[in-house]
């Protein structure tokens, strides 16, 4: 596992952002009273960014000499929008408690495919950092598993886990296959959820004027939630293009906790004692699986010893 200050801020910068776009997008949706109209807003505002992103380096044109690979950018963009709406399909018709457990399942399903798939070892450790990660992030979410219950429409959340390890994967694939450039691949993926969202909020009759600026601060709103998605991008492909995707999957396990901190800051929320011995127990899960190579080392001696 490739460390150093780099690797750490990388991995921060993509923690960062993303829990910030989270709390962004949380407060859009009340705003607007639409996901749809929230996530075009923010989309575009993020498109904003990236284009000034590639101007300013120079990497404008590439978008318009990516042939056939162009066809693989479109479907992570498209995998990008359903992995929205169908968490968003399974929100509307179950509990939020269930949906967010069962979309954490993208980690184990990311494992799966590294070893199955990919036929890549993940050692026992790997697997008891992940569980462990798992059990104090929904300690962090304050969740209650005696108290889920299921029905069909959770199916959705299951649907929405299986399209982010994909689209993962699918990126990963476009950068080490294709040798697609990261900064174009996050712009083509931008445009197409973009353009996705933006007919679906035109056909729930959700774009009206009533539904922008509500309250001061609205754009900059707006803008900071664009900042937060491009930064998304910028950190969470570059990260997938140095890690493996279960590596990435498993330091996104670390967003809720930083989640945590931003609502005791901001929004006011409490700091219990089950939210902090979750903190303490994603903590031991991450440095199982930073540790990964020294405690395998390790126990390769040991077999080799005796």
């Amino acid at each position: 596992m490739k460390g150093g200050p780099k690797s750490i801020g990388m991995t921060g910068g993509m923690v960062i952002c993303w829990s910030i776009y989270y709390a962004v997008s949380k407060v859009m949706v009340n705003l607007t009273g639409s996901p749809y109209l929230a996530g075009m807003l923010l989309r575009a505002a993020a498109l904003l960014f990236l284009s000034i992103q590639l101007l300013a380096g120079h990497g404008f044109s590439k978008l318009f000499r990516q042939g056939k690979v162009s066809l693989i950018l479109i479907l992570i963009g498209v995998l990008g929008f359903l992995l929205d709406l169908f968490a968003n399909m399974g929100y509307a018709g179950g509990a939020l408690s269930t949906g967010t457990a069962l979309l954490k399942t993208d980690v184990l399903m990311a494992n799966l495919i590294t070893v199955f798939l990919y036929k890549k070892r993940l050692y026992p450790s790997d697997w008891l950092g992940t569980a462990v990660m798992l059990a104090g992030v929904l300690m962090v979410l304050g969740l209650n598993l005696s108290q889920i219950s299921f029905n069909p429409t959770d199916l959705f959340f299951i649907l929405s886990a299986m399209c982010v390890t994909a689209n993962a994967f699918v990126i990963k694939a476009a950068q080490d296959k294709y040798h697609a450039d990261t900064d174009t691949i996050s712009y083509y993926n931008n445009f197409v959820v973009l353009l996705l969202f933006s007919c679906s909020a035109a056909w729930a009759g959700d774009i009206r004027p009533e539904n922008f600026g509500v309250i001061p601060g609205f754009w900059l709103l707006v803008l900071l939630g664009g900042l937060c998605q491009a930064g998304i991008y910028f950190f969470y492909y570059r990260n997938l293009k140095t890690h493996e995707v279960w590596v990435v999957k498993l330091y996104l396990l670390l967003m809720p906790v930083v989640s945590c901190f931003i609502g005791i800051v901001f929004l006011e929320e409490e700091l219990t004692g089950q939210k902090i011995l979750g903190i303490l127990i994603v903590l031991l899960g991450a440095a199982l699986i930073l540790l990964r190579n020294r405690i395998n080392h390790e126990e390769n001696l040991t077999c080799a010893d005796g």
